[in-house]
Formats: C-alpha cells, structure tokens, sequence
C-alpha cells in the first residue's frame, strides 16, 4: 500500500470535514440557542403573570386587613356598647324590683287601711 489520496484523505478534505463538523456543530449549538430564548421568553411571561398575581394577592390581603382592623374596632364598640346595656338593664331592673317593692307595701298599707275602715263603718 503507498500514500494515495485514495487511502488517505488530503489536507484539505481534512479541513473541509472539520469546518463541516465545526458548521454542524454551530447548526446545532444555534437551535440550542433557540430554544434556551423560546424558554426564556416563556419563564419571563410565567414571571410577570406570577408578579401580576402577587400584586393582586398583596391588595386583596391588604384589604382584608384594612376590613380585619374595621370590624375589630367595631367589635370593640359593640362589646362596649353590650356592657352599658347590661349594666342599663341591671339598673332599670333593680329599680323595677325596689318599685315593685315599694308599690307592693303601699298595696299592704292601704288594704289595712281599708280593712280598718271597713270595720270602723260595720
């Protein structure tokens, strides 16, 4: 066997097969490269939903906050509010029963003094 180019390839098929692997190589780095800019466009559309979504979770917890301190406040009215009634209530109760009392032995006084009179006329 000698050293014919049937054999052995020339110097420039040599170069000719690298440069060809190197542009295959290149072909296939750049879909790489495609795909790597279509998956980022995506991640940054999923981003600025998800930033989109934060805000509108952040303004609705802030408005549920914002409701939480106004029904306390008005929680704390109201307890406020039930404790003068009761003690209102304990009061006019009170009162009621010292009236009943009251009204109750006037009853008795003057029964007595009707029965008194009553006997005093028979």
């Amino acid at each position: 066997m000698t050293d014919t180019p049937e054999y052995f390839p020339s110097r420039l098929d040599r170069l000719e097969q690298i440069v060809l692997g190197l542009a295959e190589r290149q072909s296939n780095t750049q879909v790489l490269l495609d795909n790597l800019a279509l998956r980022q466009a995506n991640s940054q559309i999923q981003l600025d939903e998800l930033k989109r979504e934060m805000r509108e979770l952040t303004s609705n917890v802030d408005r549920v906050l914002s409701r939480s301190a106004i029904l306390d406040d008005v929680l704390l009215e109201l307890r406020d509010s039930h404790e003068e009634h009761q003690r209102n209530f304990e009061q006019h109760q009170h009162n009621f029963d010292e009236n009943q009392r009251t009204t109750n032995a006037a009853l008795q006084s003057l029964e007595a003094i009707l029965l008194q009179l009553t006997r005093n006329h028979s």
